[in-house]
């Protein structure tokens, strides 16, 4: 994103358009390059938060879904990557009133996701009143073209998505609760409760390794801080890792922290070999090795 989310509430260093871009980590210059959007997009209005990549099994083909803020308002941005023209080239617009303030998004097929709401209402002080009183009215929404519904509630706020690695599991962070809520699939798409993880923080978004199914969660140590992002006493990161989410006793480790003197505001972490890939709401990204 092109210095970061534009979000009522949150400051905004730039005017300018969103953008998305590729990181190479096998280039040792590690190269970051902007992705040319072509078709009928408005790119002018692009204001990108929750993203998710799809790889239809039946071709390869792999698609980027991106959660779009234009004018404030919520939708869902479908586009087809190729790699080897560094270009997303633009598919379909989802519109739909039960995706009324998504935040995050898990692609499931080459039109289909689950989605997370972080708000129940629209209008601003509605918000207001909807915090105030920690209102757990937020959902999470499964959509197709055949098929849209809420599939999961009584969040306060539903923020990060994703899936386990065998998509039986669904992880949901109520950020508000300092928790990771464990959802299973059913063969209907609704979502049953298994359980909810504690991790002390406040859990932006959530990343799954492939291989081990563990979770690298960014996190917002001070909430208050974030909010009212003094640069003269900025919000810190943090970055807390989960193991064997599924267990009986599942391990939940601080990976990363600072008060904010390196980063501010870590919003994401993925592992990627021995390195440790730590993004920011609006803010730079930072790259450190793993002990």
């Amino acid at each position: 994103m092109d210095r970061g989310l534009k979000y009522p509430g949150l400051p905004s260093y730039s005017d300018d358009p969103g953008r998305i871009y590729t990181l190479n980590l096998f280039d040792l210059d590690l190269k970051i390059e902007g992705l040319k959007i072509m078709g009928q997009f408005d790119k002018g209005s692009f204001n990108p938060h929750g993203i998710s990549v799809y790889t239809d099994e039946k071709d390869g083909a792999v698609y980027l879904f991106v959660v779009n803020h234009p004018q404030g308002k919520s939708q869902v941005e479908i586009f087809q990557f190729v790699e080897g023209e560094n270009v997303l080239y633009y598919i379909k617009t989802i519109k739909h009133e039960l995706l009324h303030s998504v935040n995050d998004i898990v692609a499931v097929g080459t039109e289909s996701f689950y989605a997370t709401n972080d708000h129940y209402f629209i209008n601003g002080i509605l918000k207001l009143v909807e915090r105030f009183l920690s209102l757990s009215w937020c959902d999470v929404v499964y959509y197709s073209p055949q098929t849209v519904q809420s599939v999961a509630g009584g969040f306060t706020s539903a923020n990060g998505i994703n899936i386990s690695p065998d998509k039986r599991h669904l992880y949901v962070s109520d950020i508000l609760k300092h928790k990771i809520v464990v959802l299973e699939i059913q063969k209907n798409t609704v979502l049953s409760h298994v359980k909810e993880v504690d991790v002390g923080s406040l859990c932006d978004n959530i990343e799954v390794d492939r291989e081990s199914g563990d979770l690298w969660l960014g996190c917002h140590p001070n909430g208050l801080k974030f909010l009212l992002s003094d640069p003269n006493d900025p919000p810190g990161s943090e970055v807390i890792r989960i193991e064997n989410i599924l267990s009986e006793k599942p391990k939940v480790t601080q990976v990363y922290s600072d008060d904010g003197s390196v980063i501010v505001g870590s919003s994401v972490a993925t592992q990627y070999g021995e390195k440790l890939l730590i993004g920011t709401v609006y803010q730079k990204a930072l790259i450190c090795d793993l002990e």
